[in-house]
């Protein structure tokens, strides 16, 4: 009869603790193949016809001069020649921000800043800039990032609204960090990597309940038609999509 830790442990435990084990392993397989192959064997559908729709790209920015300075310019120049627009929006910034905006708005017409100089009542966090960056936005197609991120490319722009069709609602992207030395490094990039396989596995399956406000692009009219009631009480950006009817499209696109 096994011992544990000096006690006597009857082969009925062993046998009901090695059956629960591979309960558990087997869940997880079975989670990890239903979900995970969806990714493994997606290919994105090839388009007869492909149409270039305006775009408006929204940032917004709280004392995040240094990062505009480093990251801005790989969005003001994307390949994109169809008429398209940068909607930064400077939230209450104590810093250049201002200066530096203004700095690169005499090189890049389509550049439209929105001065925010007070803080929102009751709504916490990037809610309230994004959603008058939204209500600025002069297209129907918003496609959101960050200060602190930059394209992979000049095509970030293109690749992007490029999946939407007629009954695509909503474009969801990947937004990597940028390989460093390190150990935290490795850990923060495969927690990124995992949450992404999890939220697109998830969206390919039907089930879709995130999205990353680095890389993520939907119609401007869902914005306040059907989550209009809702604003308050969404905690986060990736919240967001919740409120939203959506058919996903995967466009991988890496952002550091």
């Amino acid at each position: 009869m096994p011992y544990f830790c000096g006690m006597i442990i009857p082969d009925i435990v062993w046998t009901i603790c090695f059956g629960l084990f591979c309960t558990v392993i087997a869940i997880q397989a079975f989670y990890y193949l239903y979900f995970f192959r969806r990714m493994a064997y997606y290919h994105n559908k090839e388009k007869e016809v492909s149409v270039e729709h305006p775009v408006s790209v929204i940032i917004c920015a709280r004392d995040e001069a240094h990062n505009l300075v480093k990251n801005l310019p790989g969005v003001l120049v994307q390949d994109y020649p169809t008429t398209h627009e940068v909607v930064l929006v400077n939230d209450n910034s104590t810093d250049e921000s201002k200066y530096v905006i203004d700095e690169f708005k005499r090189s890049f017409k389509n550049l439209n800043m929105i001065e925010l100089t007070q803080e929102a009542k009751m709504i916490s966090g990037k809610k309230f800039p994004l959603s008058m960056g939204i209500k600025s936005a002069k297209y129907e197609i918003v496609l959101l990032t960050d200060a602190d991120c930059v394209p992979a490319s000049e095509n970030w722009i293109k690749k992007m609204q490029d999946a939407y069709d007629e009954e695509t609602e909503i474009v969801l992207g990947y937004g990597a960090y940028h390989k460093k030395p390190g150990l935290l490094n490795k850990l923060i990039r495969f927690e990124t990597f995992h949450t992404a396989m999890q939220y697109f596995s998830y969206a390919l399956a039907g089930k879709p309940y995130m999205g990353v406000g680095r890389n993520l692009s939907y119609k401007k009219e869902l914005s306040f038609l059907r989550i209009k009631d809702f604003l308050p009480s969404i905690k986060s950006l990736a919240e967001m999509t919740i409120y939203l009817s959506i058919r996903w499209q995967l466009v991988p696109i890496r952002l550091y």
